[in-house]
């Protein structure tokens, strides 16, 4: 297999695998209504069928990109997807709300295997400083598939019933599971240095539970609710803990070599802030177009559609920026779009019609699309070797809590629901200050965007060094340290040239 078909097939198991969660996420809304009429579920139950799986997905895809940099991210992708596959069978034949619950919850946890995974494949296969354009393929297929998904579940439900959009998954996650084995990556070093601390790795994913269900909390309970600052509380004190053990642990779950790495903590600064302004943002502007305007999920959902054709058309574009003008000028520009999107949305009104929201909707996109690739490209190409599904995972992470602590902050501002007659109303309270404050919350992304470097990063040019090493001197050891890091010493005569 050559060096090009490796990586073209990396980046089909990559997409297919990122595209199968994204899916899986967007088509459940559509079904819960169904699910709760056939099940006889209460509405506690409907929301855990989604909070469940929340909780299981942040709590461990640090630890399972670890693992993945451990064992081999082959293997846990592969695994991932079976038991996603498994567990998505399993809740298609549930007998009870409470055998969904708890199937989505082993869902999710099968879904943090295959999540960092997907991302450290690429690394794997693809020179760090030619990362930009698989990275932007992948982020336009989740788009795509963030938009088909409440279609498909649509569809699926209307012909087929709700139980089919989980059984859906079974031969999709079969085909990458395929795929997978397909694939080669360089073995994971087995000298011990990725020995997994369990305690830390306890302690971590208890911090990442706690703060998800407390901040998913929020929009019922309010922030200055007793369980609220209870969680608030219980999330300080155990970080504070988690801080101290990984002070002092010989293996720490989040390694020296990858905290101290500026290019990867800023690049997990601004998707936190960027994703918790937009999503944040969208939460209100649904209410406001379907409470406000009057409009049905699929007129709301045309009206969306520009911040989707933008992600996924302006995907590629930020993929050749970040190559002609480095990481710092295009995550910039990228978080400038997205804070301007929302503050457009702030600005509209009962009598705004589609070309406001359009515009407002498309900044949204172009902008996000644009911090999406820079800050996953960058992310990625600057892992220290051996760590890649590390920061796979914490970067999946980031994406994990910032929405849900921007729907919280949305929540805590606004008065949301139906008017009282049930017609629409002409304004939600506080909808503006909201909208600004979420405006606020992704600008400051700019303070990690401007950290970010101005060029290739130093951990992309220190592999590429590497690559040029090997190629003048022809030392065994450097075509070593090609083989572990994911790059082919180039033989006699070769020009050093990463293909895509």
């Amino acid at each position: 297999m050559t060096a090009t078909t490796r990586r073209r097939l990396a980046l089909l198991v990559s997409v297919a695998g990122a595209m199968l969660v994204a899916l899986d996420g967007t088509v459940l809304s559509v079904a819960q209504p169904s699910l709760q009429r056939d099940l006889g579920a209460s509405t506690a139950q409907v929301q855990w069928t989604s909070t469940g799986y929340l909780l299981a997905v942040a709590a461990l895809l640090v630890i399972a990109g670890r693992l993945g940099d451990r064992y081999g991210h082959r293997r846990l992708l592969f695994t991932g997807v079976l038991g996603f596959a498994a567990a998505s069978a399993g809740i298609a034949l549930a007998p009870g709300a409470g055998w969904v619950i708890a199937l989505r919850a082993v869902q999710g946890v099968f879904g943090a295997l295959l999540q960092p995974a997907t991302l450290a494949l690429l690394r794997l296969t693809y020179p760090a400083d030619r990362l930009g354009a698989p990275v932007a393929i992948r982020t336009g297929a989740i788009g795509v598939a963030a938009a088909a998904g409440p279609l498909l579940g649509g569809v699926l439900v209307a012909h087929l019933g709700w139980r089919s959009v989980f059984m859906v998954n079974v031969p999709v996650a079969f085909v990458i599971a395929a795929l997978t084995l397909a694939v080669r990556t360089p073995a994971p070093p087995r000298d011990g240095s990725r020995q997994l601390d369990l305690a830390g790795a306890a302690l971590l994913a208890t911090v990442l539970a706690f703060l998800v269900h407390t901040l998913a909390d929020v929009p019922e309970r309010g922030w200055t609710g007793a369980p609220t600052l209870l969680g608030l509380a219980a999330t300080a004190g155990l970080a504070a803990v988690l801080v101290m053990h990984e002070s002092r642990a010989e293996h720490p779950i989040v390694p020296s070599a990858v905290a101290r790495s500026v290019p990867v903590t800023a690049s997990m600064a601004l998707l936190l802030v960027t994703t918790g302004g937009m999503f944040g943002a969208l939460f209100v502007a649904t209410f406001f177009l379907q409470d406000v305007l009057g409009l049905d999920p699929t007129g709301t959902g045309l009206r969306v559609l520009p911040l989707t054709a933008l992600m996924v058309l302006g995907a590629p574009v930020a993929g050749v920026a970040l190559r002609r003008y480095g990481p710092r000028r295009t995550a910039t520009t990228g978080t400038v779009l997205v804070v301007l999107g929302i503050a457009t949305l702030s600005r509209l009104g009962p009598t705004s019609g589609w070309p406001a929201i359009g515009v407002a909707f498309a900044l949204l996109g172009a902008g996000f699309g644009t911090v999406m690739v820079t800050a996953t490209g960058t992310v990625v190409g600057d892992a220290p070797p051996g760590y890649e599904g590390m920061v796979g995972g914490l970067k999946q992470t980031a994406m994990n809590v910032g929405p849900t602590f921007g729907i919280a902050v949305a929540a805590g501002l606004t008065v949301l629901g139906p008017s009282a007659a049930g017609s629409p109303a002409t304004s939600i309270p506080g909808m503006g200050t909201a909208l600004l404050a979420l405006a606020g919350l992704a600008a400051l992304g700019l303070l990690p965007a401007l950290l970010l470097p101005r060029g290739r990063t130093a951990g992309q040019q220190a592999r590429r060094d590497t690559v040029s090493d090997a190629a003048s001197a022809g030392a065994p050891q450097a075509s070593a340290d090609c083989s572990r890091t994911g790059l082919r010493a180039p033989v006699a005569g070769e020009a050093v040239r990463p293909d895509l």
